[in-house]
C-alpha cells in the first residue's frame, strides 16, 4: 500500500474559472483575487484579505508594512527556533532580524514564557507560529505585546480551520499569513494571503506586494474592465509608476486564485474530512507510548488539519530516521518535523548562535516527523499506518 503525504482537489469550479480566465485573457490579479481575498476574509472573520505568491511573501509582506509606522531595518522579530526555514528567510528578507525562543515540547509552539525575555529596545514584532496548525497560545502573547507596544502577525500557514478560544486563527493578532501552498487545506497551487482588521495595514500590503507602487484600490479597474482609471494621472504622473516604497514582486496572478476558489468551494468537507483524519490518527498513536509521542487538542481549541506530527523518545530503542526509512520502505511518506532554524539550518549561522542553545526546538529537528492526514486518506490507509508503526516498534523493542 501507498500512503502519500498530500494531494490536492481541483474542483470543476476551478476548472472554468481557468478556462474564463484563459479566454479573457486577463491573467495578471483581477476580478478573480479580489474575490478569492473577498471570500478568505469572510471565512477567517476579518475585514481585509490581500493575496499575495507565496506563504513566505505573506510572513515577509506583513512584516515589510511595519516600515510605514515607525519600524527601521535592522529592528528585531521574535520567532520560535522551530518553524519550516521560511519564517525565519521572512523576517530577513523584510530586512528585519529574527530573535529566536524556544519551543514547549507539548505543543512545538513558542513558549510564552520565555518571550518577553527576548525583548529589546529594537523589538518591534513578534511572530508566533502555529505549527502543525495547533493555535500557540495567543492570549499570552498579545498581552505582551499589549505591555511592550508591538506588533502581533500570526504564521498561519499550517494553521486553516484552526480555532482558539472560540476566535478563529487569522484574526487573533495585528496581521496573520498564510500559505496556500498545494499541501494546506486551502490552496492555489502556490500562493499566500495576509488577514487584518486594518484598512491601513491592508493597502500597505497591496502597494507593497506590487513593488512598492502607489495603487493600492483593492480592484484595479484597469486589470478587471475596459474603463480607464480616473486615479491614474491625480499625482501629475501617471500613478503606477510612482513608488512610495520599498516593495516585493509578490503578485498572485489570476489561474491561482481561479484554483483557490475552487478550493474555497470544498473547504468545509475538506477541512472535516482531515479533522477526523487528525483526531482518529492522534487516538490510536498513544498505544505506543512512550516510544513515540504527538501532540494532544485541548479543550480550547480545533486543530487546523495539516499533518501529524510524531517524535521519537530520547531513550527509545530506535532513531527518527531509522523510523522514516522503515515508513519509506512500507510505502508511508513522511516528512522531517522541520528543525531549530538558528542552530541545525546552516544559513543562520552567521547569527553565532550555538547548538544546545534551543533544546526543545533541536530536540523536534533531530527525533521529529510528520505524516499526512489529508482528505484522501482512507481508513484501511490509517489502519496501515498504524498497523506498521506497531510491527516497527515490536521489533525494535
Amino acid at each position: 500500500m501507498r500512503i502519500p503525504f498530500g494531494t490536492i482537489t481541483v474542483t470543476d469550479t476551478a476548472r472554468n474559472l481557468i478556462q474564463e480566465a484563459l479566454a479573457s485573457k486577463r491573467l495578471s490579479g483581477g476580478a478573480l483575487v479580489r474575490r478569492l481575498e473577498e471570500r478568505f476574509a469572510k471565512l477567517t472573520g476579518t475585514k481585509e484579505a490581500v493575496a499575495v505568491s507565496s506563504g513566505t511573501d505573506a510572513d515577509a509582506l506583513a512584516l515589510a508594512v511595519l516600515y510605514d509606522f515607525g519600524a527601521r531595518r535592522g529592528d528585531e522579530v521574535i520567532v520560535p527556533a522551530l518553524s519550516f526555514v521560511a519564517t525565519g528567510n521572512a523576517v530577513l528578507q523584510a530586512g528585519f532580524e529574527p530573535v529566536f525562543v524556544d519551543v514547549e515540547r507539548a505543543t512545538l509552539n513558542i513558549n510564552p514564557a520565555l518571550i518577553e525575555a527576548a525583548v529589546t529596545d529594537r523589538t518591534v514584532a513578534v511572530m508566533p507560529v502555529h505549527l502543525m496548525g495547533k493555535p500557540a497560545e495567543m492570549d499570552t502573547i498579545n498581552a505582551i505585546a499589549r505591555t511592550h507596544e508591538l506588533t502581533v502577525v500570526e504564521d498561519a500557514a499550517e494553521a486553516h480551520g484552526a480555532v482558539y478560544k472560540g476566535r478563529n486563527i487569522g484574526a487573533l493578532g495585528d496581521m496573520a499569513a498564510f500559505s496556500l501552498y498545494v499541501a494546506h487545506i486551502i490552496t492555489s497551487i502556490e500562493g499566500g494571503i495576509v488577514t487584518t482588521d486594518r484598512e491601513d495595514f491592508a493597502e500597505v500590503l497591496r502597494s507593497l506586494r506590487s513593488h512598492g507602487r502607489a495603487c493600492k484600490c483593492k480592484q484595479c479597474v484597469i486589470n478587471t474592465s475596459d474603463g480607464g482609471c480616473r486615479k491614474r494621472f491625480q499625482v501629475g504622473s501617471d500613478v503606477r509608476f510612482v513608488f512610495e516604497r520599498i516593495g516585493f514582486s509578490a503578485k498572485m496572478n489570476e489561474l491561482e486564485a481561479a484554483v483557490g476558489l475552487g478550493s474555497l468551494e470544498r473547504y468545509e468537507e475538506i477541512l472535516q474530512k482531515r479533522h477526523n483524519n487528525l483526531l482518529t490518527m492522534i487516538d490510536r498513536v498513544r498505544q505506543f507510548e512512550p516510544y513515540v509521542f504527538t501532540f494532544r487538542q485541548e479543550a480550547h481549541e480545533r486543530i487546523g488539519p495539516h499533518a501529524l506530527p510524531l517524535w521519537v523518545a530520547q531513550d527509545a530503542p530506535f532513531t527518527r530516521d531509522e523510523l522514516a526509512r522503515y515508513f519509506e520502505q512500507v510505502g508511508i511518506d513522511t516528512r522531517n518535523l522541520f528543525s531549530s532554524m538558528p542552530t541545525q539550518c546552516a544559513g543562520f549561522a552567521y547569527l553565532g548562535h550555538k547548538l544546545g542553545q534551543f533544546p526543545q526546538a533541536e530536540y523536534f529537528g533531530t527525533h521529529g516527523l510528520h505524516l499526512g492526514v489529508h482528505q484522501d486518506l482512507s481508513a484501511e490507509q490509517i489502519d496501515y499506518f498504524i498497523d506498521s508503526l506497531g510491527e516497527f516498534i515490536a521489533a525494535e523493542t
